[in-house]
């Protein structure tokens, strides 16, 4: 039986990924479906993201590491966030939706370093206890998923309603629910000190590769949507939450995986199911290989929980015990923040250089997806040397 405690964390990821599942998905078909921008402009506006968790550590580490508990934090970015997501419905122009974006994400994600951070300094294993926890942040992104796939409001602004409404809950929440987590006087606010991590080859690779493999990573969450919709897919958004309830069986999974497979194959595994299943979308369509697009959808949990989940556990597992906070926050940067906005640039640049008068060639696109994620399983099988596995820790 869970605790009482574990039970709130992970009704904290349930609402924290609530909010953040409720637009991510269906923002590039907002964009250029009713906003009608370029698949360039799209691309940029998905990437404050990234430009936010490249910023999001330090806030973490001169703030919530510092000076206040980091529930009360958290309580005031959900509070400036809902304000935030609610301006956005309100504008139509390039400048202003980028401007209101990388505001709202400025202020929503630190909340993935700092949740991660709460969670693990409060758990008394963090290989036995986190991964069902975070399970609930999934869970609650499925059932954000169904609702805007169900409501039909993919191309409106609804969902950022919707993440608004969550927001103001979830500022309630942190306040009243969630355990005090004081502030841990850093010596390093910034979080560089984990930078002396890279000094071992094997983490070193890893973060490099970390950094590449979120480039084709972007490409499915900023276009999948979008794609889907033009194939003809009906309730793209409803059919793409199969993709989160994967990764909700493989959560459960993970605790005997990392019992039985070394770091290199969890991640070398993941690696391998990104390059099939852009393969399938590439050469999949809305008839009889309709299969083909479940299948790749529903490899989405080996995908995102075989690289980032372990990432994040290995990464904890590498670090200091001093840095461990810190470690957090600098794999937020280097995956969210730089691999991310290099992802999001790049595949609005795809979009528009693989449509012509006759629309998008989505096959080019996704057979380009495919080929990174393959170039990347080879640098991880190549220089990746390690036999280290997750351990428990108490």
């Amino acid at each position: 039986m869970p605790s009482t405690l574990n039970i709130r964390l992970g009704l904290m990821m349930f609402l924290n990924y609530i909010i953040w599942g409720a637009w991510y998905v269906t923002i590039s078909t907002y964009l250029t479906t009713t906003l009608h921008f370029t698949g360039t402009e799209a691309g940029a506006v998905f990437g404050t993201t990234a430009v936010a968790a490249i910023v999001s550590p330090f806030f973490a580490g001169l703030i919530a590491d510092r000076l206040f508990a980091t529930e009360k934090v958290l309580a005031a970015l959900y509070a400036i966030g809902a304000l935030l997501l609610f301006a956005v419905t309100r504008v139509t122009s390039f400048g202003a939706v980028y401007g209101l974006m990388l505001a709202y994400c400025l202020s929503y994600f630190p909340t993935i370093a700092l949740t991660n951070s709460l969670a693990m300094q409060q758990v008394k294993n963090v290989a036995n206890d986190f991964p069902p926890i975070r399970m609930m942040g999934t869970i609650g992104w499925i059932a954000i998923g169904l609702v805007v796939g169900y409501m039909g409001v993919e191309a409106q602004a609804t969902p950022f309603l919707l993440a608004a409404g969550a927001s103001i809950l979830m500022s309630l929440f942190s306040l009243t629910l969630l355990p005090h987590t004081p502030p841990q006087a850093s010596k390093d606010p910034l979080g560089l000190g984990a930078l002396v991590m890279l000094r071992k080859p094997a983490f070193a690779v890893f973060i490099m590769a970390s950094i590449l493999a979120c480039i084709p990573l972007t490409f499915y969450f900023s276009f999948t949507n979008a794609f889907l919709n033009d194939a003809g897919v009906q309730n793209a958004a409803g059919k793409m939450t199969i993709g989160q309830a994967s990764e909700v069986g493989m959560m459960l999974a993970m605790p005997f995986i990392f019992r039985r497979v070394s770091v290199k194959g969890i991640l070398v595994a993941g690696l391998l199911a990104w390059t099939i299943r852009y393969a399938l979308l590439a050469i999949g369509n809305p008839g009889s290989r309709m299969w083909m697009f479940y299948v790749a959808i529903a490899l989405h949990g080996i995908c995102y929980d075989f690289f980032f989940m372990t990432g994040q556990m290995y990464t904890d597992q590498e670090a200091p015990a001093h840095l461990r906070g810190n470690a957090q926050g600098f794999i937020t940067l280097v995956t969210y923040g730089i691999g991310m906005l290099a992802g999001s640039l790049l595949s609005g640049v795809a979009v528009d250089f693989f449509t012509t008068t006759n629309g998008r060639n989505w096959q080019a696109f996704w057979i380009s997806s495919s080929a990174m994620s393959f170039a990347i399983l080879l640098t991880i099988m190549i220089f990746f040397r390690t036999s280290a596995k997750i351990r428990q820790r108490a």
